[in-house]
């Protein structure tokens, strides 16, 4: 199995200096962030909820109701969109912060379906005052602009998500602060026509909207979201002078970063870790421990780069095995195999402590694994990641071929279960990838989780 170097403990933000001895090692990090590591979808729905009544706090910090998280327990599947995934734990505090998006309605629609499975909702969530609300004109903008690039579309999930994001950069989105003053909602509405919005609108056939009808919208949700409101940062900052543990959860995936994905056909937010302390307004020293989640193969939505996607029927096996459809949009996801490639360049943004594996068990009855280990492009080979989608068009993935297995995964919970092959896959993985894993999901339930003895992982596992 590969072994991560030892890494360097630190105390947290407002601890008291401590003797040099206990920094190097005896100190144990109390904060944790899980991100996507692949190109989104990989499972940090189930992961976050297995950890999270290990933590005072989960706080989402990107992304918006463009990202489904599910989480499956008692025989039930759970859908989650805006709120983070500790939302079914007792004791736990769910934070939205100031970088994710919020629709209104459909955040209304998701607190009533946990209200009536009986999640107190009101003791547990709070959402940023400062996050950006996306407005129905958001949503009509984001289709018709999908619709005019016909062929060339990026595959968003027309939640509005480009929109509302170019607003806040444009500096005439709406916070969740604004919709307790209707009139300025309006104001901003009316400074967005007058900006080009209406123009922009009038050339896609899409109609303008009424700076009083958005005033009254705005009315209505703060009436029902206004006690959930408040300010995440100063609550996190609270945590951790109080030196209680946080977990930071992630949306979308490391290749469908704004910044490092595969331009243009990424997502509109930091999806990295590094976008942690900008979205939720705390030091970056807060965010002690990160671990990437994948899936033991690869699956990608939408349009856009991806080398290992299998098109035959094996790509087909393991979407129905893997029920590879979104849990927002409900389109089937692309499936292929594993991309170590991509997965260390995800280890090397995030700086991953550990991989999560999930889905694990989709593999069993494959009577071969492949792991791509290279590209070739022009004639030469590569171990990095192209900058352009012109040049990942020319990619061909160099494939490793192992032997698969038949042996079922039902019931395993630890290593030395796993059938021989499997447990031969797991450590190229991880050799490749230059990253242990310190998760394996070989099942949907909580309860089908593997963590291995000195994984990263090991102290909140108990």
């Amino acid at each position: 199995m590969y072994t991560a170097p030892p890494i360097q403990c630190i105390p947290p933000v407002g601890a008291p200096r401590l003797p040099a001895l206990f920094l190097l090692g005896a100190y144990v990090m109390p904060n944790l962030a899980v991100i996507g590591a692949q190109w989104g979808d990989e499972g940090k729905g189930k992961v976050v909820d297995l950890l999270a009544p290990h933590f005072s706090v989960v706080a989402r910090y990107q992304g918006g109701p463009n990202a489904g998280h599910t989480v499956v327990f008692g025989g039930k599947s759970h859908a989650l969109h805006h709120i983070p995934s500790g939302i079914f734990r007792d004791g736990v505090r769910n934070l939205v912060g100031a970088g994710t998006l919020v629709d209104p309605d459909a955040l209304l629609g998701e607190l009533a379906k946990l209200r009536d499975e009986g999640v107190p909702v009101e003791s547990r969530l709070l959402l940023s005052a400062r996050a950006h609300v996306i407005m129905p004109f958001h949503r009509d903008l984001d289709a018709a602009l999908e619709g005019r690039l016909a062929g060339a579309a990026i595959g968003t999930t027309k939640r509005g998500i480009g929109p509302a994001y170019s607003a806040k950069s444009q500096r005439w989105g709406v916070r969740l602060a604004d919709l307790e003053t209707p009139d300025d909602v309006a104001a901003r509405v009316e400074q967005a026509l007058g900006a080009g919005l209406a123009q922009q609108l009038q050339a896609l056939g899409a109609a303008a909207p009424d700076p009083r009808e958005s005033a009254r919208l705005a009315e209505r949700w703060w009436a029902e979201l206004g006690p959930l409101v408040g300010d995440v940062t100063e609550e996190l900052h609270q945590a951790i002078a109080d030196r209680r543990s946080i977990l930071f959860e992630g949306a979308q995936g490391t290749m469908l970063d704004i910044d490092h994905g595969t331009y243009p056909f990424v997502t509109s937010s930091s999806t990295i870790a590094g976008g942690i302390p900008a979205s939720l307004g705390v030091p970056p020293r807060a965010v002690e421990t990160v671990v990437g989640v994948a899936k033991a193969y690869a699956t990608r939505v939408g349009a856009g780069p991806f080398p290992t996607e299998d098109k035959g029927a094996t790509g087909d096996q393991l979407r129905e095995a893997g029920r590879e459809y979104g849990t927002t949009t409900g389109r089937p996801r692309r499936c292929g195999w594993f991309d170590a490639v991509a997965m260390r360049y995800a280890v090397r943004v995030n700086g991953l402590d550990a991989i999560t594996l999930t889905k694990f068990d989709v593999l069993t009855g494959l009577p071969t694994v492949k792991i791509a280990t290279a590209y070739e492009i022009d004639g030469g080979r590569t171990t990095s990641v192209p900058p352009t989608v012109r040049a990942y068009d020319r990619v061909r993935p160099v494939y490793e071929e192992l032997p698969g297995w038949s042996e079922s995964l039902d019931g395993v919970r630890s290593l030395a279960d796993l059938p021989r092959n499997a447990r031969a896959y797991l450590a190229r993985l991880e050799e490749l990838s230059e990253c242990p894993v310190g998760l394996l999901s070989v099942g949907a339930d909580r309860a089908a989780t593997v963590i291995p003895a000195g994984s990263v992982l090991e102290r909140w596992s108990k």
